[in-house]
């Protein structure tokens, strides 16, 4: 059995939920999981990870904080932690997905999905901010995302982008900027 270092027994390890999935207690872990799943599943997708892929990314996020939450020392909640192995699977699900696309492109027969103008019904809508979303640089998505949809904080968003919390929000500024002008530049008006 690993030794577990002293700052895992912290006191943002809260109820003790965490100092028991460290420890390997099975019931903790599924507890930790259904807290924790449908957060993970949301930032995910948020983050641009196709919906046939998110099964996956979520389940590799999990893996990651199963072998990996011995080490957490703590320093941040477990939440922030949680964003942070996320933001890293949906990298890798992006970089997959686009690989997917050029091998499909190259080998003929891609096709591409066109936004209509008009009244927009919620799946239309979920595809056109995911489609905005997908626009914005890696950085700017990750603080829209974060603030915007997740609803953290400047300093937790700063805390999880890894930068001061002013780029925070000189990214968040032009994030908003962009997003609208996708938005609108489809004909959707506020």
């Amino acid at each position: 059995m690993e030794v577990v270092p002293a700052t895992v027994y912290s006191s943002t390890w809260g109820d003790g939920l965490l100092r028991r999935c460290a420890d390997g207690d099975q019931v903790a872990w599924n507890a930790l999981y259904g807290q924790y799943e449908r957060t993970a599943r949301r930032f995910l997708l948020r983050m641009g990870v196709d919906r046939s892929a998110l099964d996956d990314a979520c389940q590799e996020v999990f893996l990651e904080a199963f072998r990996f939450l011995p080490k957490f020392r703590g320093n941040s909640s477990f939440k922030t932690w949680l964003y942070r192995l996320c933001l890293t699977q949906a990298r890798l699900a992006r970089r997959r997905e686009r690989a997917r696309h050029l091998l499909q492109a190259l080998l003929g027969g891609q096709r591409t999905e066109t936004v209509t103008h008009g009244e927009l019904d919620s799946e239309h809508a979920a595809r056109l901010v995911q489609q905005a979303l997908a626009e914005l640089p890696d950085a700017e998505r990750l603080v829209f995302v974060l603030y915007e949809l997740e609803g953290l904080s400047g300093r937790d968003t700063a805390e999880i982008a890894r930068c001061p919390e002013p780029t925070v929000w000189r990214r968040l500024h032009d994030a908003r900027k962009s997003f609208r002008a996708y938005i609108e530049a489809r004909g959707v008006r506020q």
